[in-house]
């Protein structure tokens, strides 16, 4: 599986994403992760296996804890790809706002 593919598929999961939003405060232990969820630590260990293999994560070492932290590299892929879909996007606002003021230009010009 490609990074990209690799990455939309670790992100389409809400909890993925939660635990992805907590390691943006800093790292954290598995144990820690896990304390807002209602499931098992099997599952929230699950979870970050998803996002290691995406490489979304890393998995550090302090004596016996293995804390947990964030990459975002694989981000940076997902925001490149995105831009090309932003362009389109702010260029069609850009043309729906210029509509919008000739329309307007028009309507007051009728006006008076």
């Amino acid at each position: 599986m490609d990074q990209l593919s690799a990455t939309f598929s670790a992100l389409a999961d809400p909890t993925r994403r939660a635990l992805l939003a907590r390691l943006s405060d800093g790292e954290a232990t598995v144990n820690e992760l896990a304390e807002p969820f209602d499931i098992s630590l099997q599952a929230v260990s699950r979870h970050l296996k998803v996002l290691e293999s995406a490489g979304l994560i890393s998995r550090g070492q302090k004596a016996q804890w293995r804390p947990r932290t964030l990459d975002a590299t694989p981000l940076k892929k997902v925001d490149e790809w995105l831009a090309l879909y932003r362009r389109f996007w702010e260029g069609s606002f850009d043309k729906m706002d210029t509509l919008v003021k000739e329309l307007t230009r028009t309507k007051d010009g009728n006006k008076n």
